[in-house]
């Protein structure tokens, strides 16, 4: 379809268009079948046919625009005319219609024609429908199949009420008006029960209410009261495993506090306290050893401190098995120890003093001391005081006469004292003391029991 135009510049220009239509459903571009190109009076007798009950106002306005219309002749190409496009379009305005097309060579003196007869077409067409015009086939298709949904449900409500109505007219003819007025009034009286029913429910279901609210304060309090329970239980529970833990662990301080007791029951406390043994020829209390010879010399301090372990053995026995001595009192004051001459005042003997010390300073062989001799001398007593104290018929392993020990197998005695003696017999003799003394230690832890002594 050949177009002239007018630019933007104002210059005409002339160009070939396509004229064409769009499906008003899917917008889909048409193409017009050439039946559309011109309208006879046949064609306008069909149209002017009523399809629905719709105003013939709008029909006559539609159908003098059909008659404003006369068929035209075309060229040999009928898709192609040629029409000069002013720029004043308001007949195609008022279609209402998109046009699309392609450029083309043809007689603009048809498109206004074929246009004019479109728009008419169609808007008659729209205006005997509620569809607008025009619709592609498959719109049509789409549009038609709804359209026979609408009248089958159409046909079945028209069925419907059909039978209701029959049945309504064959129930009014043998209708007792007298039973449905007492009906009525059963209904009636039915009605007011239930309104006094339905009140007395309301009252009921305010007296649940209450006690709802009731139940629900009193649910709270004790869910309180139990929450309360919980953490006391918790509590004491928890005071009771601390209480079991205690007892526990004083059972197990007391299982092994009754365990070291019964070891240290079967300990020989004083045979622990003071050792006593021997080392080669000396004889040892505590490790210290007591005596001296000539190719070992002894300390005088170690010396000392032995007669002071000795002194405090003596002491503790004596205590033990309840024991006074006669004539004498031990002191132990470690190496520096002595023994009280209980008698001195009374004979005053000038050459027996009123203390005899059991230690001493200086060489053997140059020592010239009477305290020292007469101390070891008294010691010596109180031992067999002590023997005599707790022997039960039996005999120390060295016999002790005054000043000296005796050996009962070889019948051969040593004196304990320094003066006149040489130094192996004086440590035989300290080493026989010791036996003795280690002799009473292991008799009274035997029969401490028996003789009823403290500890």
């Amino acid at each position: 379809m050949a177009a002239t135009r007018i630019d933007a510049s104002g210059k005409l220009s002339t160009a070939t268009t396509h004229v064409s239509f769009v499906c008003q459903k899917c917008h889909q571009p048409l193409r017009l079948d050439t039946t559309f190109n011109a309208l006879g009076q046949s064609v306008l007798s069909e149209l002017r046919a009523p399809l629905m009950s719709n105003s013939d106002d709008g029909r006559d306005s539609i159908t003098q625009k059909f008659q404003q219309l006369s068929p035209m002749q075309y060229e040999e190409d009928p898709n192609v005319s040629k029409l000069t496009v002013l720029p004043s379009r308001s007949d195609l305005e008022e279609s209402g219609f998109t046009l699309l097309g392609e450029t083309d060579i043809g007689n603009s003196g048809n498109l206004s024609h074929r246009l004019k007869v479109c728009s008419a077409l169609y808007d008659f067409m729209s205006g005997q429908s509620e569809m607008d015009h025009p619709l592609c086939e498959e719109c049509t298709d789409h549009l038609l199949d709804r359209l026979d949904q609408e009248l089958k449900q159409t046909e079945d409500e028209c069925r419907d009420y059909r039978e209701f109505l029959d049945k309504l007219n064959e129930s009014d003819d043998g209708v007792d008006e007298a039973a449905l007025d007492k009906e009525l009034e059963q209904l009636r009286a039915e009605e007011e029960k239930l309104i006094q029913e339905l009140e007395r429910v309301e009252e009921e279901q305010q007296k649940v209410d209450q006690l709802i609210v009731a139940e629900k304060e009193e649910t709270q309090r004790l869910e309180e009261s139990e929450a309360k329970y919980y953490r006391d239980y918790a509590e004491l529970k928890r005071s009771r495993i601390e209480l079991a833990d205690d007892q526990l662990s004083v059972e197990n301080q007391m299982q092994f506090a009754t365990t070291q007791l019964n070891k240290l029951k079967q300990v020989n406390v004083l045979n622990s306290t003071f050792h006593i043994w021997h080392n080669g020829h000396f004889g040892t209390i505590n490790g210290f050893r007591l005596g001296r010879l000539p190719n070992i010399q002894v300390e005088w301090s170690e010396i000392n401190a032995a007669w002071g372990q000795a002194a405090l053995l003596l002491h503790s026995l004596a205590r033990k098995v309840d024991l006074t001595f006669r004539k004498y009192k031990l002191v132990p004051y470690g190496s520096y120890s002595y023994i009280e001459n209980l008698e001195w005042g009374k004979r005053k003997k000038k050459d027996e003093p009123k203390e005899f010390t059991l230690y001493a300073s200086g060489g053997f062989k140059f020592f010239w001391d009477t305290k020292f001799d007469l101390g070891m001398a008294a010691f010596l007593n109180c031992l067999e005081q002590l023997w005599e104290k707790i022997n039960d018929g039996n005999n120390m392993p060295y016999a002790i006469y005054g000043d000296r020990l005796q050996d009962r197998e070889t019948h051969n005695s040593f004196s304990i004292k320094t003066q006149f003696n040489c130094e192996e017999q004086w440590t035989k003799a300290l080493k026989f003391m010791l036996t003795n003394l280690k002799w009473c230690l292991s008799w009274i832890q035997a029969q401490g029991a028996k003789l009823g002594t403290n500890n």
